[in-house]
């Protein structure tokens, strides 16, 4: 099961709704959603993490700069997979390579 996995869901606003936090709450899932603007009585978040959330979606921007990645070329998920790999330690290497 997945909530085994995870301690936190990072989501935009688009996913503050009562069922999805509900779901989160029954698995044991801390929710980092900040509230929509026309929600009633705000939830917190924790902002520290959900500023964890903006490196995730910098790096799947990064990935589809590669074509072969963004239309999928590849046949297999183990093909697919090799070059998501690949590519993430081509994005990975400047920051720790010492010059």
């Amino acid at each position: 099961m997945i909530a085994d996995k995870i301690e936190a869901l990072l989501a935009d606003k688009g996913y503050d709704a009562d069922a999805i936090r509900e779901e989160l709450t029954k698995a044991d899932v801390e929710a980092v959603i900040p509230a929509k603007s026309n929600r009633r009585d705000p939830i917190a978040h924790d902002r520290e993490k959900y500023r964890w959330r903006n490196l995730v979606e910098r790096l799947f921007n990064k990935l589809k700069n590669w074509r072969r990645i963004s239309t999928r070329y590849d046949k297999t998920k183990e093909s697919y997979l090799g070059f998501v790999n690949l590519v993430s330690v081509l994005q990975w290497i400047p920051f720790v390579h010492e010059t």
